[in-house]
């Protein structure tokens, strides 16, 4: 029974991986796609790969971080992380509906602090992995607008008496990089949080003996989902982040997935597990206000931030109320 119960929540969490890649295939390609360097189809299978060998680049602190750092270990149970894992798949499931590109990481960490204050109230939560997660909702779309805005008038200073047609065929190719570059970093961060939660799992049904670790096995299958789900796209949310916030052009969306990238790659290092979402808005509205403050269209951006605000607190009262439900089922 189990062994069962072990391989069913496994299979959720690589499930949530899965949604989580098809929820925010567009943090990967909505700018490469919008400039119309890629069309959809090519763009999520460039998106794909990079996500996958992520892992070859980056350590695991952020998996660390999930696993171990927003709920205290002593008091996960199959049941805590089933309701966590519900929480943020129902989410998820709603915003993607509704084309809101909202964060699937603080979806995530919203439900483990959902079903981890129901079992066990306030001395189940490590404040300082929650607060760092939740400065992260701040932190990195005001780093990835600072550095896209920096970027993109910098480098519109140095092609100041370049002819217009020239720049765009330059950054056409040079968006294939920082495409590349943001698909790491976002299959860096993200696939780590369900690292992080197997893990957990894993370490929980061997009766917490042996210390915390990440096995290799959950590595690959982590980002084999990941890179599965942004296969499947997330057309949606494409159209919101590539065209509704703002029009983009070649050297405007280089600008923007760079700047995300540097964002994701610090965060990562850092063991922060930001959202992707959050990065890349900021930097295409850093990218927008370098043009005009009028060329971003604020409302489409006021409402994606409410939708950042109320994913937490959404996902981990879904959490709280599986956590009920699921009482006759798990321990």
């Amino acid at each position: 029974m189990v062994s069962v119960t072990l391989w069913s929540l496994v299979a959720v969490a690589l499930l949530f991986d899965f949604l989580n890649g098809m929820h925010d295939a567009a943090n990967s390609i909505a700018t490469i796609v919008s400039t119309r360097v890629l069309s959809p189809r090519w763009a999520v299978v460039w998106a794909a790969a990079f996500n996958f060998i992520a892992f070859l680049f980056f350590g695991l602190h952020v998996a660390n971080t999930v696993g171990s750092g927003i709920v205290s270990v002593d008091v996960v149970t199959d049941r805590v992380i089933f309701a966590a894992l519900g929480g943020a798949i129902v989410w998820n499931v709603v915003t993607w509906l509704a084309g809101l590109p909202s964060s699937s990481s603080h979806a995530l960490v919203g439900g483990l602090v959902g079903a981890g204050l129901t079992k066990a109230g306030l001395k189940a939560i490590v404040w300082s992995g929650v607060g760092k997660t939740a400065a992260g909702i701040v932190v990195s779309p005001a780093f990835g607008f600072i550095l896209a805005l920096a970027l993109v008038l910098a480098v519109s200073w140095i092609f100041v008496r370049a002819r217009p047609a020239a720049v765009d065929r330059l950054f056409r190719s040079l968006q294939f990089v920082s495409a590349s570059l943001y698909s790491l970093g976002h299959g860096g961060n993200d696939a780590q949080k369900t690292m992080g939660i197997i893990a957990v799992l894993l370490y929980v049904h061997a009766g917490r003996q042996g210390g915390f670790y990440v096995p290799l096995w959950v590595v690959l299958a982590c980002q084999t989902a990941m890179a599965l789900g942004t296969l499947s796209g997330g057309w949606r949310i494409v159209h919101t982040m590539g065209s509704r916030i703002t029009r983009l052009s070649p050297m405007q969306g280089f600008c923007a997935e760079t700047g995300g990238a540097i964002t994701l790659f610090t965060a990562t290092y850092l063991g922060v597990p930001v959202s992707t979402t959050h990065t890349i808005t900021g930097a295409i509205i850093g990218v927008g206000a370098a043009r005009r403050t009028s060329a971003v269209r604020w409302g489409v951006a006021r409402g994606i931030v409410v939708a950042w605000i109320v994913t937490m607190p959404a996902a981990g009262a879904v959490a709280a109320l599986l956590y009920g439900l699921s009482g006759w089922a798990l321990r």
